[in-house]
């Protein structure tokens, strides 16, 4: 959709979502947005602002309306002539993800309607309607103490947007590690999970790699897994709990995945590799929801090394394995998306038809 045809479709949408999803910043906050968009769909309108085409796809193929801006996803002040005529008459209810944010973007954004922010990492008293930070180390009261009464707060773990897959699932730790999963995360630019692989190398089970959409090394580890026929790579996951659940173990990058093994029960070894994935990774070392073997963007051989150890622990030792189930699945429930999608529709004061 472009802008000369903004007028008729934003009259049309009830909740707008600014997101971005591409090779730099990977597709978690298009995927965690799109969760949330899809425990909304059948009563209120959505529509996604995109900056350019790369994001917009991947939306479109969920079924959804995009605007796509044309701008620069790390400049969201070029977005500001453009608000006016894309937001039409305002009344709108906002959720607004990205790193790139800023408080004049967000007061701009603010004149339109109602204005909804999902930060990953505090500091920030931004002017906005509803601050949601769903990280299981996220306090409650450190916020209240920033914003007082004078924005909605969704804070923790009972927030954390999953796919409706992920709530109410039985698992059960088996005896013995048959299939390993390796995950981490959509870009990966750095071939870390060719290195884990490399690293996990002779381990006797299965073993699936995730190959999100925008990484670069797909070709590597197709190759590597031709060589190695107990290693499959996966593309396009849809069902993603479904192959979570046929495994034993897990190696995963910090960020949702970490939640979604969470609420299956799946065991899991994780690592950081950029700073905003240290408290979460720190986290489940302390909650002992996961083993965590360091920051890969600190010290990468260091992590490998430790990653390789962690998991051949834990795949020799059925005991802490169940113990990392139990306690993982006590920090989350699978209903987080529902909880953020009826915050978003009562901002709006839909009814059933999602009118207002």
């Amino acid at each position: 959709m472009g802008m000369g045809e903004i007028m008729a479709a934003e009259k049309r949408a009830d909740i707008v979502i600014r997101a971005d999803g591409n090779a730099d910043i990977g597709a978690g906050h298009l995927m965690r947005c799109l969760t949330i968009a899809e425990e909304i769909r059948e009563r209120a309108r959505v529509i996604f602002w995109c900056a350019d085409e790369v994001s917009a796809v991947h939306v479109r193929s969920r079924g959804y309306e995009v605007l796509v801006l044309g701008t620069d996803y790390r400049d969201m002040l070029s977005e500001l002539p453009l608000l006016e005529k894309a937001a039409g008459s305002g009344g709108k209810i906002f959720l607004v993800d990205s790193y790139y944010v800023s408080a004049e973007y967000l007061q701009a954004l603010r004149t339109y309607g109602s204005v909804y922010l999902l930060e990953d990492v505090p500091g920030n008293a931004w002017q906005v309607d509803g601050i949601i930070n769903y990280n299981a180390f996220a306090g409650e009261e450190d916020y209240r103490k920033v914003y007082g009464q004078s924005s909605r707060l969704y804070i923790g773990a009972a927030y954390v947007p999953l796919r409706r897959q992920f709530a109410q699932q039985d698992y059960r730790v088996r005896g013995q590690v048959k299939e390993l999963l390796i995950t981490t995360g959509g870009g990966d630019r750095e071939n870390i999970a060719g290195r884990i692989l490399e690293t996990i190398e002779g381990m006797d089970c299965k073993v699936h790699v995730i190959s999100g959409p925008y990484n670069p090394h797909g070709e590597w580890l197709d190759g590597y897994a031709v060589s190695h026929p107990r290693v499959t790579v996966h593309r396009q996951v849809t069902e993603m709990a479904g192959l979570m659940l046929r495994c034993d173990l897990a190696v995963t990058a910090g960020g949702t995945t970490i939640y979604e093994l969470c609420a299956l029960g799946v065991p899991f070894v994780c690592f950081s590799y950029a700073e905003n994935q240290e408290a979460l990774t720190a986290y489940a070392r302390r909650q002992g929801i996961g083993l965590n073997a360091g920051k890969f963007h600190c010290d990468p051989e260091a992590t490998l090394e430790c990653i390789g150890s962690l998991t051949r622990q834990a795949a020799a030792d059925m005991e802490l394995r169940r113990r990392i189930s139990r306690r993982a699945r006590a920090v989350v429930d699978g209903a987080g998306a529902k909880r953020l999608a009826a915050a978003l529709e009562a901002a709006g004061d839909f009814d059933r038809e999602g009118q207002r």
